[in-house]
């Protein structure tokens, strides 16, 4: 017998041998299906949505465990550059990474040992920051913006429980940006790889991270014309414009971070937890006595370099043609703590008492020194709860040993919230004494050097008054400010003759000066139409050592609606106004900001957007317009000395989540 006719014969024997038995097996068959038919829709019935893919932070485990349920929305998805967040706004060098300060006065409130550099700080990605998640399914999110534009952002992020008690995840992030002038090149690579570990009884919790995070930003030194928009007979393109530094390839001028870090806590509850919403996705566990330890080690670089001679003008008159400053800092840190909290089993009224111990051993390398540095800080809070309509706390910091000895804040606020209807509102104060950053007191740069200038420390005090209601959609904060010894860098003038030594820097410390702010929200809502507003108001007696306008305006005026029952959409514009004020100056080796002796004004404009953002099921989406009254007026605008904005341009963001 042939292979081809044995082969016929098996499958004739494969289709009659099921005939045989058809009469034997069909009660057992019918049986078996209708089994398996009920077990694949017990599958089908359970349809994993958001609600089961929740996070929780470090900042929240510090007090309980909590989750929170992740943000589907699309609800201010167009403001992706952080460097345009509207209740956030910055002065910059005009691109997407460039260099970067607050446009308002917003003080740190930290204390130790700080180096000082803050350019591109909007940009890293801390270890604090990271998101841990609790996930029935695997979720994962995808996030792009730009593709065929000139800023293009990605982010990736996967996390997944391995069983119920632990789930690792991962996030990266890539940029590319070209610019609009030339060497405005930024990019940015940076992730976090981390895992949550629960143990069954719900009293341990760990909690781990590394990050890493390489940021680069190419420095062209601005551009060479200084009547760039008063050329009204130019119709030149950005990348048409001589400036200063003009590096290629190997020789590209640039500022780089490098940051990477390895974060762990863990925390034990001793005695008695309370449970609210036991058994469900968000509930929550109270304890009540805490042990917790948190250590981490961190290392930061600060990198310039640059290799062309200066023919522009873009530093102070030095004959340096390569440059290669690298500012290096290294970090391990270990914070012990116990916490205690009282509470009756409504848990209606809690009081806590929180004691800690912290201490930080700092190594700081630049091209001359090298030195060990350490400070150790004691930590205590105590605070009651009524219920949930008053809360009041005091928390202090004080470093006890070490370089910054003395350093201390001491915070107190009251919250309360009687109901809806009412409101709820804070009022707060605190006292802080900080040492300079180190930026201010030692620098061992190539075109900046200064060493042990040994400065006074920093005396803030502060009030607020916070009121919120949601009801009626009104948030605002009037804050007082009495500073000593602000610390800040301006244009150097020579001690003999009074003249200005352009693109000299110095520290500088001012004496007491007095801030008011005010901040007012409101948003209107008729039928489909919204109008959001954001009004601060700055008044102080040293504005121009602040470098801050005395008022900042952002109006949000969109139309929300639901399309075919399918997409939730808004389609808006967005208009944002600051006054004239004292514009600083940017020190390209140094990466700070400064105020210069001239005292420069520039003109100021509303800037106008428009914007459509969307979602689609679980896919959000965004279309903006960004500076669209270019075409109209102004023809462009500053922020920075020098620094041209970027001109009208359009963006395209996508976001998608899975979770099933």
């Amino acid at each position: 017998m042939s292979i081809l006719n044995r082969l016929l014969l098996i499958l004739v024997l494969f289709v009659l041998t099921p005939k045989l038995y058809a009469q034997e097996e069909e009660e057992f068959s019918s049986a078996l299906d209708s089994a398996r038919a009920k077990e694949d829709n017990k599958k089908d019935s359970v349809v994993f949505t958001a609600k089961y893919v929740r996070y929780t932070n470090l900042a929240t485990m510090k007090r309980l465990t909590k989750t929170y349920q992740i943000d589907t929305s699309h609800v201010n998805f167009q403001y992706y550059n952080k460097q345009n967040l509207p209740w956030n706004p910055s002065i910059n060098l005009g691109s997407y990474g460039l260099a970067t300060r607050d446009l308002l006065f917003n003080p740190s409130k930290k204390i130790g040992f700080q180096l000082g550099y803050h350019a591109l700080e909007r940009y890293i990605l801390h270890p604090d920051s990271v998101e841990y998640f609790r996930a029935r399914a695997r979720f994962s999110e995808l996030y792009a913006v730009g593709f065929f534009f000139d800023d293009q952002v990605f982010r990736a992020r996967l996390a997944q429980n391995i069983n119920p008690n632990l789930n690792i995840g991962a996030e990266y992030h890539a940029s590319n940006t070209d610019g609009y002038y030339k060497n405005q090149q930024y990019s940015d690579r940076k992730g976090a790889v981390f895992a949550w570990y629960e143990s069954p009884s719900k009293r341990y919790n760990l909690l781990s991270n590394f990050t890493f995070n390489t940021v680069d930003a190419t420095e062209n030194g601005s551009v060479l014309n200084d009547t760039l928009f008063r050329d009204t007979s130019s119709n030149n393109s950005p990348t048409s414009y001589l400036v200063r530094l003009n590096g290629q390839q190997a020789n590209r001028p640039f500022n780089k971070w490098k940051d990477i870090g390895l974060f762990l806590r863990q925390s034990y509850y001793m005695g008695r937890i309370d449970t609210v919403n036991k058994g469900m996705p968000d509930a929550e566990i109270h304890p009540t006595n805490v042990i917790a330890h948190n250590s981490s080690i961190r290392q930061q670089k600060y990198i310039f370099f640059k290799n062309e001679g200066d023919l522009n003008n873009a530093f102070p008159a030095r004959n340096f043609v390569r440059v290669d400053d690298t500012t290096k800092i290294t970090t391990i840190s270990n914070d012990f703590s116990y916490s205690f909290y009282l509470r009756g089993k409504s848990m209606k009224n809690e009081a806590k008492v929180e004691l800690g111990f912290q201490n930080d051993l700092i190594w700081y390398a630049d091209s001359t020194m090298s030195e060990l540095y350490q400070n150790s800080m004691v930590k205590g809070a105590i605070g009651y709860k009524f219920s949930d309509k008053v809360d009041v706390n005091f928390t202090a910091n004080q470093i006890v040993v070490g370089r910054n000895f003395g350093d201390f804040l001491y915070e107190a606020y009251a919250d309360i919230h009687l109901n809806d209807a009412i409101g709820a509102l804070r009022v707060g104060a605190y006292s802080q004494n900080s040492s300079p950053e180190m930026i201010y007191e030692t620098a061992n740069l190539t075109y900046h050097s200064w060493k042990d200038l040994n400065l006074n420390k920093i005396k803030t005090q502060n009030l607020n008054f916070a009121y919120g209601n949601k009801k009626i959609g009104f948030h605002g904060k009037l804050e007082y400010f009495l500073i000593n010894n602000y610390t800040y860098f301006k244009e150097s003038a020579d001690p003999e003759t009074g003249e200005v030594i352009p693109r000299e820097i110095t520290p500088t410390q001012a004496g007491n000066l007095n801030l008011l702010k005010l901040t007012v929200g409101q948003n209107f809502k008729f039928r489909k139409m919204h109008l959001d507003n954001l009004v601060v108001y700055q008044k102080s007696d040293a504005m121009d050592v602040l470098a801050t306008p005395e008022l900042y305006t952002f109006h949000s005026l969109y139309y929300a609606d639901i399309l075919y029952k399918v997409m939730d959409f808004r389609l808006g514009m967005d208009v944002r106004f600051n006054t004239p004020f004292n514009t600083p100056s940017y020190a390209i080796n140094a990466g700070q900001f400064y105020n210069n002796q001239k005292g420069l004004e520039f003109s100021t404009y509303p800037i106008v957007d428009f914007w459509l953002t969307a979602n689609i099921d679980r896919v959000n989406l965004f279309l903006s317009y960004n500076f669209a009254n270019q075409h109209v007026s102004p023809r462009g605008y500053y922020t920075v000395r020098r620094y041209p904005m970027n001109p009208a341009f359009l963006r395209f963001g996508v976001s998608w989540k899975f979770y099933d």
